[in-house]
C-alpha cells in the first residue's frame, strides 16, 4: 500500500517544481535526457495497447493516451474518456487522469490540466516523473529502505563483485557504462563478457548495455550513451527511471533467488536434524545393545566350585566397573546431551519433536540403565559373600578330611578284633584278660562317639552350604556311620559273649587295668589336642584373633598338669615291669587290656610339645594379618571420608551455580568448563581409592567401621556428579543455542533467568504454576484474573508443560518466551518460496529444482516430494505442499 510519510518529500510538487526550475537551468541537457527517457518509458507501456507517442508534450495534451497510459501500467480501468476535440473535452480527459493519480495518494502541488493542455513541457515532464515515481518506483524496498534507496541499495548488492563499479548515485555513477553491464552479467551473464570490457571506454560500455537490455531484456533504450558521456552530470530522474526497468526485468529472478535461499536454510536445518537423529538411534542401539549383553552376565548368579574360578568373577567385575563401564555412562550422558541439544535445535527451528525409535527414547534407556544397575546392586556381594562360603566349605571339607581320616585310622583291625573267637580257647587269665581288654575298648569306643557325631555334623554342614563335592562326602560320611554302628553292634555281641564265662574267670591284674583305663582317656586328650592344634582357623578381626590366642594360652597352662597325669600313667607301667622283675611274673604278650603303651605316649607327648610352637607362629601370623587389615580400613576410611562430603559438597555448588547469573552466558560457560577440569582432575584420588579397595577386597575384608562410605557411594556419587556438570553445561549451551537463533539479547536473557530464579523459591529448577503465572505477569503479560485470562493461561501451560506434569522447567519457560520475542519461520512462507520458484503453479519439476537449488538439497526435495495429484497435474508434477508443511511436522513425509 502507498505510505504518504515516505513519498512526501518525493512528490510534493511544490517544492518539485522549484527543484525542476532549477534543474532545468543548471543543465538544459537533463531536459533532453529526461524527455527521451521519459518517452521511451511510455512506449514500453503503451505499446502493449498497440499504440505510440512522438512528443511527449504534443501526444498527452487531449489526454486520451495520458489515460490509457495510466489503465496499462495500473491495470485498472478509467472512467470514459471525452473523444471531441474541444479544449473542454481534453480538460476533462486529463483531469480524469489527474484524479486517478491523485486518488492512489500522490499530492499533486501545481499541476493542472490547463498547463497539460497547454502543452507546458516542465509541468508535462513532472507529471510523467510522478507517474513513474508512482507506479515503477514506490514499490521498490530492499531491507526495508523504500524508493531511491532501496532502488539504490538493490544497484550496490548487485554490482558489489564487480571491479571498477562503485554505484554512489543515479548520476555520475552510471558515466563509464560499467554500472549496466554489471547489472546484466550478474542475472544473466551469458549475455555479455564482462572481462574485456574497460573502464576508459565508456561509450563501448553504454551502448553494450542499451543494446543488449532492448534486445534481450526487452527494456527499449531509454537514454543515448553520447548525452550521458557528453554532460558532466547525468540526469538522475532518466538515470533512476531507466535502471527501474533493469530492477522490474529482474525482479522475477529476485524473488526466485530469495525462495531458493529461504528453501535452502530450511532444508539445512532438516537435513542436520536429521543426521543428529541417525547419530542419536545408532548411539542409543549400541548403548542399549550392550546394556542387553551385560545384564544377563550380572544376573548370572550360578556359582563356581572353587575358589580361584570365583576369584576370577570377582576380577572380571572389577574390570567392568574399572574399564567396560565408565565408558558407557559417557556414552549414556553424552546420548542425553545431545537428545537435549536436539530438542532445541528442533524448538528453535519451528520443527515438531524428535521421537525416537521405539524403545529408544532417553526414558527407554535410563529405564535400562536402572535395570543394568538393578543387577549390578548385589553381584558383587553375592560374589564376596560366595567367596566367603567356598573359603568356609574349604575349611569345613579339610576339617571333616582330617577328622575323617583319625577316625578311619582309629577303626582300622577293629572289625576283625571284634570278630575274633579267642575265649573259646582262652585260659582263666585270659578270658579275664579279653573282658577287661573289651570293657577298655568300650570306653574308647564311648570316647570315640564325639568325632563321629563331629564327623556328621560337618557333612551335613557341607551339604546345606551345597559344597560341590557333597556326593563323596556324603559316601565317605555313610560308610563311617555305617562301620560306627557296625562296631556298635559287634561290640555289644562279644561283651555279651565275655560276660557270659566271665563267671568262669579269675582276677586280672589290677596293674593293667589301671594303665588301661588312665592311659586311654589321657591318649584321647593328646589325639584332642594335636587335633585342635593342627585344626585350621579363618577370623575377620583382631578381637577374634586376640580369643584364639587367650585360649591357646589357657591350654598351654594346662600343659603341666597334663605332664603330671602322664608321668602317673608311666608310673603304672613301670610299677608293672617292677612287679614282674621282682616275682619273675611270665608275661606271654603286652597288656591284654589296651593296645596303648608307653612308647606311644610319649610319641604324641612329644608331638604335642612340637604342634604348641607351631600354633604360636601361626597365631602371631595371623594376628600381623589382622594388624595389616586394620591398617587397609583405616586407610580406605580417611580417604573415603574426604571424598564423600567433597562430592556432596561439590554438588551443592553446581546447584547453587545452575541458578546464578555472573556475567555473560558465555562467561558462564567458560567458568563451569573450568569447574569440570578442576571436577575431573580429582579423578586420581578417586582412583587412588579405587585401589584402596582393591586391597580390601584382595584382603577378603569385609566391613570397616571406621567409615559410612562404601566404595559403591563413592562410585555413585562420583558418577551423578560427572553427570550433572555435564548436564548443566549442555544446559548454558543450550541457552546460547537459544539465544543465538531467536535473536535474543543477553539482557532478555539474563532478565529471563533472573524471573526465573526469584520465583524458583525452593531452588529446585522448576515453577509450579501459580509461581510460573507470577512470573508471566513480571514479565508484562497481561493474564486478567478471569475466565478468559484463565483460558489463556491454560493454552500457555499446554505449552510449557504438554505432559502435564504441574511445573515448568527453565528451558521450557526459555523456549516460550523465544518464541514471544521472535520470529520463526513458517511452512507457510516455505510454501510460497516453493510457489515462486515453480512460477506460480501448484506443483514443481524436479528440473525446476534442479536448476534453482544446490544439487544435493534439490535430489532431497525430489525424493521426498509426493507426486501431485491434483486436476492441473503434468507428469513429473511433485507435490510442494504437502513436503512443506511435513517439514514443520504438519503432515506426514
Amino acid at each position: 500500500m502507498y505510505n504518504m510519510d515516505q513519498y512526501d518529500d518525493s512528490i510534493d510538487y511544490m517544492q518539485q517544481e522549484d527543484d525542476w526550475d532549477r534543474d532545468l537551468l543548471l543543465d538544459p541537457a537533463w531536459e533532453k535526457q529526461q524527455r527521451k527517457t521519459f518517452t521511451a518509458w511510455c512506449n514500453s507501456h503503451l505499446r502493449k495497447a498497440g499504440t505510440q507517442i512522438e512528443n511527449i508534450e504534443e501526444d498527452f495534451r487531449d489526454g486520451l493516451k495520458l489515460m490509457l497510459l495510466l489503465e496499462v501500467i495500473s491495470g485498472e480501468r478509467l472512467a470514459k474518456p471525452e473523444r471531441g476535440k474541444m479544449r473542454v473535452h481534453k480538460i476533462s480527459n486529463v483531469n480524469k487522469a489527474l484524479d486517478f493519480i491523485a486518488g492512489k495518494g500522490v499530492k499533486l502541488v501545481s499541476i493542472g490540466a490547463e498547463e497539460i493542455v497547454d502543452g507546458n513541457a516542465k509541468m508535462t515532464l513532472g507529471m510523467i516523473w510522478t507517474i513513474i515515481l508512482r507506479f515503477a518506483i514506490q514499490d521498490i524496498s530492499v531491507e526495508e529502505t523504500s524508493a531511491k534507496e532501496g532502488l539504490l541499495l538493490w544497484c550496490q548488492r548487485k554490482t558489489a563483485p564487480y571491479k571498477n563499479v562503485n554505484i554512489q548515485n543515479f548520476h555520475i555513477s552510471w558515466k563509464d557504462g560499467l554500472g549496466f553491464c554489471a547489472l546484466i552479467h550478474r542475472h544473466r551473464p551469458e549475455l555479455i563478457d564482462y572481462g574485456k570490457l574497460r573502464k576508459d571506454d565508456p561509450m563501448t560500455n553504454l551502448n553494450t548495455a542499451f543494446d543488449v537490455a532492448e534486445k534481450y531484456l526487452d527494456i527499449p533504450k531509454m537514454l543515448d550513451a553520447e548525452d550521458i558521456v557528453g554532460t558532466a552530470r547525468p540526469d538522475e530522474k532518466a538515470i533512476m527511471t531507466y535502471v527501474s526497468s533493469f530492477y522490474h526485468a529482474f525482479s522475477g529472478a529476485q524473488k526466485a533467488e530469495t525462495a531458493a535461499n529461504r528453501i535452502c536454510k530450511v532444508l539445512a536445518v532438516n537435513q542436520e536434524n536429521e543426521q543428529l537423529m541417525e547419530d542419536y538411534e545408532k548411539l542409543a542401539s549400541d548403548l542399549l545393545e550392550w546394556i542387553r549383553r551385560t545384564i544377563p552376565w550380572l544376573e548370572n548368579r550360578m556359582p563356581e566350585n572353587t575358589m580361584q574360578a570365583m576369584q576370577q568373577k570377582l576380577e572380571d567385575f572389577r574390570d567392568y566397573r574399572r574399564l567396560h563401564k565408565p565408558p558407557k555412562v559417557q556414552e549414556k550422558c553424552q546420548l542425553e546431551i545431545n537428545f537435549n541439544t536436539l530438542q532445541t535445535k528442533l524448538r528453535l527451528s519451528n520443527r515438531p519433536a524428535f521421537m525416537p525409535s521405539e524403545g529408544k527414547m532417553v526414558s527407554d534407556i535410563n529405564n535400562a540403565w536402572g535395570s543394568l544397575e538393578g543387577a549390578e546392586k548385589g553381584y558383587e556381594e553375592w560374589l564376596l559373600n560366595e567367596i566367603r562360603r567356598l573359603e568356609r566349605l574349604d575349611h569345613l571339607a579339610e576339617k571333616f578330611r582330617q577328622k575323617a581320616a583319625i577316625h578311619e585310622a582309629w577303626t582300622e583291625g577293629k572289625e576283625e578284633m571284634l570278630q575274633k573267637r579267642d575265649y573259646e580257647t582262652a585260659s582263666l587269665s585270659e578270658i579275664k584278660a579279653l573282658l577287661k581288654k573289651h570293657e577298655a575298648f568300650e570306653s574308647d569306643l564311648a570316647a570315640h562317639q564325639d568325632r563321629v557325631e563331629q564327623i556328621a555334623a560337618i557333612a551335613q554342614e557341607l551339604n546345606e552350604l551345597d559344597y560341590y563335592d557333597s556326593p563323596s562326602v556324603n559316601a565317605r560320611c555313610q560308610r563311617i556311620c555305617d562301620q560306627w554302628d557296625g562296631l556298635g553292634a559287634m561290640t555289644q555281641k562279644r561283651s555279651e559273649a565275655l560276660q557270659r564265662t566271665e563267671k568262669l574267670l579269675e582276677t586280672i591284674d589290677q596293674l593293667y587295668l589301671e594303665f588301661a583305663k588312665r592311659a586311654a582317656p589321657f591318649n584321647n586328650w593328646m589325639e584332642g589336642a594335636m587335633e585342635d592344634l593342627q585344626d585350621t582357623f579363618i577370623v575377620h578381626t583382631i578381637e577374634e584373633i586376640q580369643g584364639l590366642s587367650t585360649a591357646h594360652e589357657q591350654f598351654k597352662a594346662t600343659l603341666p598338669e597334663a605332664d603330671k597325669e602322664r608321668q602317673a600313667i608311666l608310673g603304672i607301667h613301670n610299677e608293672i615291669a617292677k612287679i614282674v622283675q621282682t616275682y619273675h611274673v611270665n608275661m606271654a604278650g603286652s597288656n591284654p587290656y589296651t593296645t596303648i603303651n608307653p612308647q606311644e605316649i610319649n610319641a604324641k607327648w612329644d608331638k604335642v610339645r612340637q604342634l604348641v610352637p607351631q600354633r604360636d607362629q601361626a597365631l602371631i601370623e595371623e594376628h600381623a594379618r589382622q594388624q595389616n587389615n586394620e591398617r587397609l580400613r583405616r586407610q580406605f576410611a580417611n580417604q573415603a571420608n574426604v571424598i564423600g562430603p567433597w562430592i556432596q559438597t561439590k554438588m551443592e555448588e553446581i546447584g547453587r551455580i545452575s541458578i546464578e547469573m555472573h556475567g555473560t552466558l558465555e562467561d558462564q560457560l567458560t567458568h563451569l568448563r573450568q569447574y569440570e577440569k578442576s571436577i575431573v582432575n580429582y579423578k586420581p584420588k578417586i582412583d587412588q581409592l579405587e585401589g584402596d579397595h582393591q586391597l580390601i577386597q584382595e584382603a577378603l575384608i569385609f566391613d570397616n567401621k571406621h567409615t559410612n562410605y562404601t566404595m559403591e557411594h563413592i562410585r555413585v556419587g562420583w558418577e551423578q556428579l560427572l553427570t550433572t556438570i555435564a548436564r548443566t553445561i549442555n544446559e548454558i549451551e543450550n541457552q546460547i543455542l537459544t539465544r543465538d537463533a531467536k535473536g535474543i539479547t543477553q539482557e532478555q536473557l539474563n532478565e529471563f533467568r533472573a524471573s526465573f530464579n526469584h520465583f524458583d523459591r525452593d531452588h529446585s529448577g522448576t515453577l509450579g504454576a501459580e509461581e510460573f503465572k507470577a512470573c508471566l505477569i513480571s514479565l508484562g503479560f497481561d493474564i486478567a484474573n478471569d475466565a478468559q485470562g484463565d483460558n489463556e493461561f491454560s493454552r500457555i501451560m499446554s505449552i510449557v508443560d504438554p505432559n502435564r506434569q504441574g511445573t515448568v522447567t527453565f528451558q521450557a519457560f526459555i523456549d516460550f518466551m523465544s518464541r514471544e520475542t521472535a520470529d520463526t519461520d513458517t511452512a507457510d512462507q516455505v510454501m510460497a518460496s516453493f510457489k515462486v520458484l515453480a512460477g506460480d503453479k501448484n506443483y514443481i519439476l524436479a528440473d525446476e529444482l534442479r536448476r534453482e537449488l544446490p544439487p544435493d538439497q534439490a535430489e532431497y526435495c525430489i525424493v521426498r516430494m509426493a507426486p501431485y495429484t491434483g486436476p492441473d497435474s503434468v507428469p513429473g508434477a511433485l507435490d510442494y505442499m504437502s513436503f512443506s508443511t511435513a517439514l514443520y511436522g504438519e503432515s506426514d513425509l
